[in-house]
């Protein structure tokens, strides 16, 4: 291995420990009670390192959201395969209920921790979950072309579907699931799904 590649792969491990440091202090702190310097001291380095990767914990935060929606869409990329519409929206219902299940951590500070202020107005710095989010309006679109969803804005449309698997997937996620004492997380996640494809497939 030569000198540039070797510190190249330092650099990339070192971006990694503060991510992960990052994740961990966000999930257990919350993003406003979280600094730089806590991170720091996990990872047993000066603040100052840091600063050589990100530039504040807002950096920081918009790169662990990137990272989970670039996991998220890889996962729903075998669908744009699906020719039909309303099988696809399904699909890819099932796979965000399956992310949320897998990458609980992840899902939380993506979707339920309160994010950096203003943060969902600034499109361009948050494209990874506006592409999701688009994805799910054409699809819808695709859907209504199809005959289904008749008379329906796609705008309220997705906002209500969105609404419906992430009511699901953060109750999982904060473990309110432990409400229903005699149905296992999993099998309420399966069964609640199953009874919302229902219900939009007579829309």
């Amino acid at each position: 291995m030569t000198i540039a590649a070797r510190k190249q792969r330092e650099k990339e491990e070192m971006r990694r420990l503060i991510l992960d440091a990052a994740k961990s202090i966000f999930l257990e702190k919350g993003f406003h009670s979280t600094s730089l310097r806590n991170i720091a001291e996990k990872i047993q380095y000066s603040p100052g390192t840091i600063y050589l990767y990100f530039k504040d914990k807002d950096e920081l935060f918009h790169a662990l959201h990137e990272e989970g929606f670039a996991k998220m869409l890889q996962m729903m990329a075998p669908l744009q395969h699906v020719q039909d519409p309303m099988q696809r929206l399904i699909a890819m219902g099932r796979v965000y209920m399956s992310f949320a299940w897998e990458n609980k951590d992840l899902y939380d500070l993506m979707f339920i921790m309160e994010a950096p202020i203003n943060a969902e107005k600034d499109f361009a710095k948050w494209r990874m979950g506006n592409q999701t989010l688009d994805q799910l309006k054409q699809i819808l679109r695709e859907c209504q072309q199809a005959g289904h969803f008749k008379d329906m804005d796609p705008e309220y449309l997705s906002f209500m579907i969105w609404s419906a698997l992430h009511g699901m997937c953060a109750l999982y996620c904060r473990g309110r699931c432990h409400a229903y004492e005699h149905s296992t997380e999993q099998d309420l996640l399966k069964h609640g799904m199953d009874y919302f494809i229902s219900i939009i497939r007579k829309s």
